[in-house]
């Protein structure tokens, strides 16, 4: 895993899927609040008049001189819940969030993520 001092430097770098299928690129990264180490990366897709940005888990990624490769399917990122380009993930959203990749959200009674 990346430093989070270093997160910046990656912004606009391409994100691909464990096949090296390019899905989007990233626009920033969310730590989780309670460890403060990268969780989510916020990444823009779609076409370049009806753009969003998606949100794929940082587990098991690996950064490389050009792109950020996550270890989950293309296709599941670009399913996952989204906001708007000037968006920011909303605290009532992020339960779906885990939730679309099947990971633990906790008992929701604080903030998980804040975005970088």
């Amino acid at each position: 895993m990346f430093e989070a001092e270093n997160i910046r430097d990656w912004r606009e770098h391409d994100v691909v899927d464990a096949e090296g299928r390019k899905i989007g690129s990233l626009e920033s990264v969310y730590v989780d609040t309670s460890t403060d180490r990268p969780a989510f990366a916020a990444v823009t897709l779609g076409l370049p008049t009806r753009k969003r940005i998606t949100f794929v888990p940082l587990a098991k990624a690996v950064v490389a001189p050009t792109y950020l490769k996550v270890a989950w399917p293309r296709q599941l990122v670009k399913d996952a819940p989204s906001i708007d380009l000037d968006g920011e993930l909303p605290a009532e959203q992020e339960r779906e969030v885990f939730a679309h990749y099947s990971l633990e959200y906790g008992d929701g009674s604080t903030r998980r993520l804040a975005r970088r």
